[in-house]
């Protein structure tokens, strides 16, 4: 990677090099709803804001990634790895190493590289790794389908894809170009972060035997303006007046399948979830999980005069204090 290549993922997410993990995820939760697309449609910047948002976040939130960034910045990826002389078994001699410009090219002329293009003719790429999970960077080339020392072929390929929401949760055919090959792949309703789909003989080309491996593409899911996944089930937060919470309201939840009526009881309180039972994420045996709504009291930053008046007469005649406990509380 060239020196001006280099991405600052503190200064990405707004961070210091000291923040811990949760200021990590807040800052990168603040900034996908901020640049998210569906917030932005058709901002090509706030597209590219949002994809650099989420790579910034993949790294500084696997503390193994973490670790290597801080200790070798540009050359994190490549840290440990042994380019150009590393591979175990496999003796590489005086290789010129210098008629390549980065290590995608070498790659490339190597085993050819995978694509991926979308419905819309966008076009994104992702790193080859092994059958052994091993990222294929500047390191063993034992990655690259040459024999280890035991003999083995090491031939399958791992790529990530990254989805929707709406295509996790729905389903949808990605069509991949492999070189020369295009190879339309159906990604099941239902996809979570990490499933892992099997593409059998689409792998990589074992340039010593020419037999090719498996393709395995690992889900990754972009973040959604509203819903999480938690499990089988869907988690999004709505807020509520205080005037709801107290009295009770029906108020109206989006879902996946469409606005729905939720009945709010007297008296719930902030942070509080309600259960809609059959609305979350699809499962692989058949129907839904749930999804949970979380109550967010929010006071109104501004009042008229007339509402200002009555809140202070309720303030005046209000029994109920929540801190009452706190009498007895001692050190």
């Amino acid at each position: 990677m060239a020196a001006t290549d280099f991405k600052d993922y503190y200064a990405i997410l707004g961070v210091s090099k000291t923040a811990s993990p949760e200021e990590i995820k807040q800052a990168f939760r603040k900034l996908a709803r901020k640049f998210h697309p569906d917030v932005n449609p058709n901002n090509k910047q706030a597209e590219a804001r949002f994809k650099e948002v989420n790579e910034a976040y993949e790294v500084l939130s696997d503390p193994d990634k973490r670790k290597k960034y801080d200790q070798f910045g540009q050359y994190w990826k490549q840290a440990g790895e042994g380019f150009p002389s590393g591979g175990v078994g496999v003796d590489m001699g005086g290789f010129d190493f210098s008629q390549y410009g980065n290590f995608d090219e070498f790659i490339n002329e190597l085993l050819g590289r995978f694509g991926t293009s979308s419905p819309r003719g966008g076009r994104q790429s992702y790193s080859y790794r092994t059958s052994t999970g091993a990222p294929s960077g500047f390191g063993g080339f034992s990655d690259f389908g040459f024999q280890d020392a035991g003999g083995s072929a090491i031939q399958d390929s791992e790529a990530a894809i990254a989805l929707s929401f709406s295509e996790a949760f729905h389903g949808v055919q990605k069509r991949f170009s492999l070189g020369n090959e295009t190879l339309d792949v159906r990604i099941p309703a239902g996809a979570k972060p990490g499933t892992r789909l099997r593409v059998r003989g689409k792998g990589q080309i074992n340039p010593m035997t020419q037999q090719r491996g498996d393709l395995y593409l690992k889900v990754e899911l972009q973040p959604h303006s509203f819903f999480q996944i938690e499990g089988d089930n869907l988690i999004c937060e709505v807020a509520i007046t205080p005037d709801e919470a107290a009295l009770g309201a029906s108020i109206d939840v989006p879902t996946p399948d469409g606005t729905v009526n939720v009945k709010l009881p007297a008296g719930v309180r902030s942070g509080q979830s309600l259960r809609l039972r059959g609305k979350g994420w699809p499962l692989a045996k058949g129907g839904r999980g749930d999804q949970l709504v979380k109550v967010a009291i929010v006071p109104p930053k501004e009042l008229s005069q007339q509402e200002r008046e009555y809140y202070e007469k309720i303030r005046a005649i209000r029994t109920y204090n929540p801190r009452s406990h706190l009498q007895q509380v001692k050190l």
